[in-house]
């Protein structure tokens, strides 16, 4: 067991180029300066990364490297490399190895090859990676992987890190604000924190490759529900399958290499479907981390004869998947700033970031929905299966009655958890939390963190977190102005508490978000219920939006205009792609199948009838199958029609709204004729993997 745990740690990190090793391999004067960098007190010199860039690129060649790349997240919400070789030639015919510290600083792709909303022209290509000195460099296959940043020509952002590190910076300088003025004055800064669990599904290999859906837009556009489901209750948690658990460890293997801490790992609520979740990271790295998680999932899964699925609902009727994006926030000194203590209610650091985070997400609840919206998600918000479009805040019994003291007129006591007896003198007692867990909250307060649980399975974690960091950090400056001004700073503050716990008081919700009371509840509260993604798209447009980005220099409104655009582009292009796959798939292969089925079922009647036998079973069962032909062959001229159209619309916003109207319901009754065909048709003929193989065979 000891040997286990050494080889363990041995393996941890090892593909990192991290502080350890830069302690090892750089002059104390370099590392002592980079980390001045790092924390944003000096600017790099080329003397410095010149001597770093040397020091990576022997350690990379002693692992086995023989390329470097700029590794970057463009908006395609995927990531991107472009790989270059150490060597240099040299006069003599030879070559040596050389990688400087200009190289590892900055990189040139081509920016007009990436969706940019219109900030890049196709004859306009140039483009800069930026390193991210904040995010460790690593080694993956034979290539040194440096993340880094991706702008314009002009310096606008292409990818979701740089607006993601400009939030993080925002949120710092104004949580500084708030920490001196009462009293912290030892901080001097503030990070973003996050734990980003992934869900995703494993269907066996054989199967995937039949399914031109799956493989090209994801998700399953056609078929019947299994006869048995996720209703027995029985997969979450259950028994790893041996093969599952053997694709686990390598995933688990591959990560720890990374540095990536890979900590939990289960069966989700659906068959099939699994869990992964690691410890906390800094927000930047965290969501570096994720795009690796995404990455290993799918490239081990080819190894274990397995394709893992990232798509929020690729089979329907079963759970689909999301990213519960556990966000926090920590200082400099060691403290989170979300940590209640054993009496929150004079634990006023807390109650003012905690106040600060309610009013960010009432504030700006239409922004935070959107930073979640994109297709595969609509399948999974507002189903009783995940979070609702409407966004509300879960903060549990003792917060909820602190809440509530405040907007009295301030707090006087907390609740105590106490302790749960078992009933068995062979059971421990063990400690009660202070407040259950609310699963069905988008956004949940969880001990000392907060669970924004609307982020999808494919989605990268940058785009949620750089709006929550932005909007917490809007109300941090209101109250840091407030109080700077203030003689009495905790009179003041109460007051500030009080006002916030009154006005806010709508979004706060411990109940069940699933039920139907709850949705006529949340309309008389006032409270946005934005179920549509292209209509939640539109919204990041509305004027507090663009001032509140801009006002903390996080988007400039010429860089949110181009980001809405993207989006309603994505979708556009998303339901194109799966349209026509439908109109593929059932033209192509399960038109012909039934047709040739109803062909069997009519030489059969005529066989039938030729002996003077009467047969009911033979001719209804005709009938019933021609009629389903006959829907589905009008319900695919139909989607082409509508395709058609929809793609001759030159505006994002109308070609967006065409898709989801028109061709998304032409879609739905493409395949609600196969589907009904899918129960008609012997199973040796049916030409796609059923629910039931791909769900249950192992």
């Amino acid at each position: 067991m000891k040997n286990e745990e050494t080889q363990l740690t041995d393996v941890y990190g090892v593909n990192v180029f991290n502080d350890a090793i830069m302690r090892q391999r750089l002059p104390k004067n370099i590392f002592k300066a980079f980390v001045k960098t790092r924390q944003g007190q000096v600017d790099f010199t080329v003397a410095t990364a010149d001597v770093i860039a040397n020091a990576m690129k022997d350690w990379a060649i002693e692992k086995g490297a023989t390329h470097y790349c700029h590794w970057f997240q463009p908006m395609t919400g995927l990531t991107a490399e472009k790989h270059d070789s150490f060597i240099s030639p040299t006069p003599d015919g030879k070559t040596v190895l050389e990688f400087s510290g200009k190289e590892l600083i900055k990189g040139e792709p081509d920016a007009s090859s990436f969706p940019s909303g219109g900030l890049r022209a196709t004859f306009e290509a140039r483009g800069y990676t930026a390193w991210d000195c904040t995010s460790p460099v690593f080694i993956k296959g034979k290539t040194l992987y440096i993340p880094c940043a991706f702008c314009s020509y002009t310096g606008e952002a292409l990818d979701k890190k740089t607006p993601l590190l400009r939030s993080m910076e925002a949120l710092s300088n104004q949580a500084v604000r708030v920490l001196r003025v009462l009293g912290a004055t030892n901080v001097q800064h503030v990070d973003t924190t996050l734990g980003a669990e992934q869900e995703y599904f494993l269907v066996d290999q054989s199967f995937f490759g039949k399914r031109l859906d799956l493989v090209l837009a994801g998700r399953t556009l056609f078929g019947a529900p299994s006869p048995r489901g996720q209703e027995m209750e029985d997969h979450y948690f259950g028994t790893l399958h041996e093969r599952v658990a053997a694709y686990m460890n390598d995933v688990n293997t591959e990560l720890w290499k990374l540095g990536v801490s890979s900590k939990t790992q289960h069966n989700e609520v659906s068959p099939a479907q699994y869990e992964l979740a690691p410890l906390f990271a800094t927000v930047n790295v965290a969501t570096d981390h994720n795009q690796l998680t995404m990455e290993t999932l799918q490239k081990v899964a080819l190894r274990h004869g397995f394709v893992c699925l990232l798509h929020e609902k690729p089979f329907a009727g079963v759970n689909g998947s999301g990213k519960h994006n556990n966000w926090s926030l920590l200082t400099d000194t060691g403290n989170n700033l979300l940590e209640p203590g054993t009496t929150p209610h004079d634990n006023m650091i807390f109650l003012v970031f905690l106040c600060a985070v309610v009013r960010a997400v009432d504030k700006y609840a239409k922004l935070l929905r959107a930073s979640v919206a994109n297709p595969g998600n609509e399948h999974r918000l507002g189903a009783n299966e995940a979070p609702p479009a409407i966004v509300s805040v879960f903060l549990g019994d003792q917060l909820t009655d602190i809440f509530e003291q405040l907007a009295a007129g301030g707090a006087k006591s907390s609740q105590k958890g106490g302790e749960l007896k078992l009933g068995s003198s062979t059971l421990p007692p063990l400690p009660k939390d202070t407040t259950d867990r609310n699963r069905t909250s988008p956004f949940a307060f969880t001990g000392n963190k907060f669970e924004f649980r609307m982020v999808g399975s494919s989605q990268s974690t940058a785009g949620p977190n750089f709006v929550l960091n932005t909007i917490v950090a809007d109300v941090l400056k209101e109250i840091a102005d407030e109080l700077e001004k203030s003689k009495n700073v905790t009179v003041d503050a109460q007051k500030l508490l009080k006002k916030i716990a009154k006005d806010h008081a709508r979004i706060i919700f411990n109940g069940d978000n699933y039920r139907e009371e709850w949705v006529q509840e949340a309309k008389k509260r006032g409270l946005p219920n934005i179920r549509s993604t292209v209509e939640s798209i539109e919204t990041i447009m509305d004027k507090e939006h663009v001032d509140v980005l801009k006002r903390h220099n996080v988007l400039s409104k010429h860089e949110l205009h181009a980001r809405t655009d993207i989006l309603l582009e994505n979708y556009s292009k998303s339901i194109n792609i799966e349209a026509g796959v439908t109109v593929s798939i059932a033209k192509r292969q399960i038109l012909p199948v039934c047709v040739e089925y109803c062909a069997r079922l009519a030489a059969s009647a005529g066989v039938v009838a030729d002996s003077g036998v009467s047969c009911k079973a033979i001719q209804k069962s005709l009938e019933k199958a021609a009629k389903c032909v006959d829907e589905l062959d009008g319900a695919i001229e139909a989607l082409e029609t509508l395709l058609a159209k929809a793609q001759n619309i030159d505006k994002p916003h109308l070609q967006a709204r065409a898709f989801r109207d028109d061709v998304i319901p032409a879609m739905q009754a493409v395949r609600s004729a196969a589907d009904a065909l899918e129960t008609i048709v012997d199973a040796d003929t049916w030409p796609l993997p059923t629910y039931a193989e791909m769900l249950f065979l192992r």
